[in-house]
């Protein structure tokens, strides 16, 4: 097949001639003939059938409902009413939700007397909230409103409902279907669908719709009777056996006028032929538009602050993904799809699958997928972004290892894939060897240059770590599991690719090779980030950590100390058991020689001699207690004390002087 889009006939052969004014915004979009899918789902759609369609990126189904969508409100009897709502078109993204409502108000603005008012667009936004919806709505008088499905379900079944009415609804289109089918919008798309009244046309479209996709919902979704319509892209190519040449046609779900390519490359040399690819196309084209592709918002975010710093890489980078704000997203795409051709340098979006379906980017000219999707129907989506409309287009997807078998994996699903040798240096010889014993040459540079950038801001490796964390995460739910598995994976060159200062702690890089591993020579102490308010943060941070850490030093010593005693020799625990007995037996005795003195007090004439006389018993009987009778440091000790505590009690000498005398006993 040719590169250029199949056409299906001039707009006048439609069955139903289009309404004049329709026909001249066609024709002055550019639109001079119409499309397979166009000719085959408009006639249908204006009449009273529910169409189900397939067909590949850029063949024109945005138009093949917006077509009959109008001519349908047009061909009304009456006209809606203010609080009436005649189509209702939902959309999986805001981005896609935008851009058919700028397709619709191309329309709408050309229309003469201004019968019709502009479409309602209902997206998240930082300024309009659900109610401020119903009530533009109510004031415009809109009769199309597209939306993304939580912001219309909050339309139309939310707070003012009833000031919405849908009796008249006489279109409604899902886009991207089998993305709206998925699980995460089936509750609300059954509130919506439940609520719409069911004489109405109903329309699902989509790139990558299987049979068991479209025909296990229609059910549900309220289709009667669909006509299921299929454009299908065809290629020929030679087969040649032993004895004859045969043309064999083999069918496509992906545009015939895009070159699809991989490259096989190590997991450390992906940021170099990321880099060399945007040279090279650069090259033909210093104008050229890319979108990049990578696994999660966190790599799109990193990538961004990395790539416009390395030697070489002189581009527009713009960043696109789902934790933007809504406002940000939009002025991201507007800025790119407006970056001019004019420019001396390429036009560069770095995405995350938010920008991979539906989106009308004509001059997108490369696609690139740093990374191969987690979704398989999403790479159809991905490449559709570029060659569309009959231009051509290239796209590239990087594959490392064991992910080469994600080839015939897609080849089944009819999307083939050609190898595109690995891209060398510029400026190395054709005669250069191959690379496959060892990592290219050139990735100790590129990952001290990225080094180099990090060690600028702590905060930039903060990103580095996050990103790939989250991309190793995000691969082990891939879900050709059989292909892509983390065990595989080469993460100390993935490690490299990212040019990471030092492996981060994880699981998986327990049983990595850490031969090929050097930590950056960086003193982390002293590592601070660029950001004032996060390096003072950081600093009393540490100063804490440092006094827990002292703590926590000394309470360990203590623990050691104690664990260290009490496991100590057996002579050493026998020695401390005689003196702790002595010590009670001694106490004993002075609280015996205690209680007699009591007795001798009550009588102070007879005192002395009753001292005396117990005094002598007393010694008798304490060394017979004792069982020792030749222990006369004891007694002169007890001696002692009890002239002390005759002192004591005339008042000669203080409690704590006696204390401090006898506290040990």
């Amino acid at each position: 097949m040719s590169g250029s889009t199949a056409f299906a006939g001039s707009w006048s052969s439609l069955p139903t001639p289009l309404t004049s004014w329709v026909l001249e915004v066609i024709q002055s979009m550019g639109h001079t003939q119409m499309t397979p899918v166009q000719a085959s789902t408009i006639p249908l759609f204006m009449k009273h059938k529910d169409v189900v369609v397939e067909a590949v990126t850029g063949s024109g189904k945005t138009l093949a409902f917006v077509i009959p969508t109008l001519e349908r409100l047009i061909r009304r009897e009456t006209r809606l009413k203010r609080d009436e709502v005649g189509a209702l078109i939902i959309s999986p993204t805001r981005e896609l939700a935008t851009q058919i409502h700028s397709i619709f108000a191309s329309f709408l603005d050309s229309q003469p007397g201004a019968a019709y008012s502009p479409p309602l667009l209902l997206v998240s936004s930082d300024q309009s909230s659900p109610s401020d919806d119903t009530q533009r709505f109510l004031s415009t008088g809109a009769d199309i409103v597209i939306g993304t499905p939580g912001r219309i379900d909050e339309f139309l079944l939310g707070k003012g409902r009833s000031s919405v009415n849908v009796k008249e609804l006489e279109v409604l289109v899902l886009d991207e279907a089998d993305r709206l089918l998925d699980l995460g919008f089936q509750a609300t798309l059954t509130r919506i669908l439940t609520h719409l009244p069911k004489q109405r046309r109903t329309g699902l479209f989509s790139a990558t719709m299987t049979d068991a996709d479209a025909l296990s919902e229609l059910v549900r979704v309220g289709l009667r009777n669909p006509a299921r319509i299929i454009v299908r892209v065809q290629s020929k190519r030679m087969k040649i056996n032993s004895t004859q040449r045969n043309e064999v046609v083999e069918e496509r779900r992906v545009p015939a006028s895009l070159e699809n390519l991989y490259i096989n490359c190590r997991t450390s040399e992906k940021l170099i032929q990321l880099t060399r690819i945007i040279e090279l196309e650069a090259t033909q084209n210093s104008s050229s538009h890319f979108i990049i592709y990578f696994a999660t918002c966190a790599c799109v975010d990193y990538f961004y602050k990395i790539l416009s710093h390395l030697k070489g890489v002189k581009c527009n980078f713009y960043s696109l993904h789902g934790n933007l704000t809504p406002s940000a997203r939009t002025r991201t795409l507007t800025a790119f799809s407006a970056a001019p051709y004019s420019l001396a340098m390429p036009s560069v979006l770095l995405a995350t699958d938010v920008a991979a379906r539906g989106l009308d980017l004509p001059l997108v000219d490369v696609i690139v997928q740093f990374d191969p999707p987690t979704d398989t129907k999403t790479f159809s989506h991905r490449c559709g972004r570029t060659a569309r409309a009959g231009r051509t287009g290239t796209a590239y997807v990087l594959l490392c290892g064991r992910e080469l078998e994600f080839c015939d994996f897609l080849n089944v699903r009819k999307i083939p894939l050609k190898e595109h040798p690995y891209i060398p240096h510029s400026g190395s010889s054709s005669s250069e060897p191959e690379h496959e014993d060892q990592d290219d040459p050139d990735v100790d540079i590129y990952l001290e240059d990225v080094r180099s950038v990090l060690k600028t801001d702590r905060a930039l490796n903060d990103h580095a770590v996050k990103a790939f964390v989250s991309f190793v995460r995000a691969y082990s739910k891939h879900e050709a599991s059989y292909i892509f598995r983390v065990k595989d994976l080469d993460l100390v060159g993935l490690a490299k690719s990212f040019g990471l200062l030092r492996l981060p702690k994880m699981p998986e890089l327990k049983m990595a090779n850490r031969d090929a591993w050097k930590d950056a020579d960086i003193s982390w102490s002293e590592y601070a980030y660029a950001d004032p308010v996060q390096e003072a943060k950081r600093v009393v941070t540490l100063a804490q950590a440092e006094k827990d850490g002292a703590r926590e030093r000394e309470r360990r010593h203590a623990e050691n100390a104690k664990k260290k005693k009490k496991n100590g020799s057996w002579s050493e625990h026998a020695d401390r058991k005689d003196e702790r007995d002595k010590r009670k037996e001694k106490k004993k005795l002075k609280a015996k020689w205690i209680k007699t003195q009591t007795t001798v007090e009550t009588e102070a004439e007879a005192a002395a001699q009753v001292e005396q006389c117990t005094g002598k018993r007393q010694r008798e009987n304490l060394a017979e207690a004792s069982g020792s009778d030749n222990d006369m440091d004891d007694w002169n000790e007890l001696a002692r004390e009890e002239k002390m505590a005759k002192r004591l009690r005339k008042g000669d000498i203080s409690q704590k002087d006696f204390d401090a005398e006898f506290a040990d006993l």
